[in-house]
């Protein structure tokens, strides 16, 4: 199997990123860097993706994954969570929608939390609470708790569109009783006195 440098050194000087935003350009990279191997090289690929990331080449993560995805490789879940962030980044929400509907059909009860919550970042990105109660109403029929940040974006969606009753609820819900502050270069856990001041 090549070394995650072969993948980003595609042809032995041309650098992924640096490749021009072609398709085919890159699909045809891609290809012939895969032409070879007797196995598909799947870790390669996801260290590519990572380090895409850390660049924040958004663009160029949509177009790996979209030619893993024509490969027929099974993407993992933190594949798709670097891929909807891709689509955010970029504002293809409709996009990142479609593969969302595959997750959720695909992985039904095994959707992390954290997939959950960049769908949900996303929406609140692009001001969409409707969106944002979608998300959370299949979060709480797959008895999928928010962590406390998407727990506040769900209530902001709730006051959005004026249910502050519901958000009360939600806030009082999921988040914590207790937070943590640093008080004389000590962590120190105290009780939260306004859930919804925050």
């Amino acid at each position: 199997m090549k070394s995650m440098p072969s993948l980003l050194h595609l042809d032995s000087h041309i650098e992924v990123s640096k490749l021009p935003n072609d398709k085919e350009v890159i699909y045809g990279a891609l290809d012939r860097w895969t032409a070879w191997e007797t196995e598909f090289p799947v870790i390669a690929a996801a260290k590519a993706l990572e380090i895409l990331r850390r660049r924040s080449q958004w663009l160029r993560i949509i177009q790996v994954t979209k030619w893993l995805l024509n490969k027929g490789q099974v993407l993992t879940l933190g594949t798709y969570d670097t891929l909807l962030l891709a689509f955010n980044m970029e504002g293809r929400i409709d996009e990142a929608e479609s593969i969302w509907n595959v997750v959720i059909q695909t992985h039904t009860r095994s959707v992390s939390k954290r997939l959950f919550s960049r769908m949900i970042s996303m929406y609140d990105h692009h001001h969409l609470p409707e969106k944002i109660l979608e998300v959370f109403a299949d979060m709480e029929e797959l008895g999928v708790n928010p962590d406390e940040d998407t727990a506040r974006r769900i209530g902001r969606a709730f006051a959005k569109l004026g249910q502050v009753d519901k958000q009360k609820l939600v806030l009082e819900k999921y988040l914590s009783k207790w937070k943590y502050i640093h008080f004389n270069g000590e962590r120190v856990r105290v009780q939260r006195t306004h859930h919804l001041v925050e």
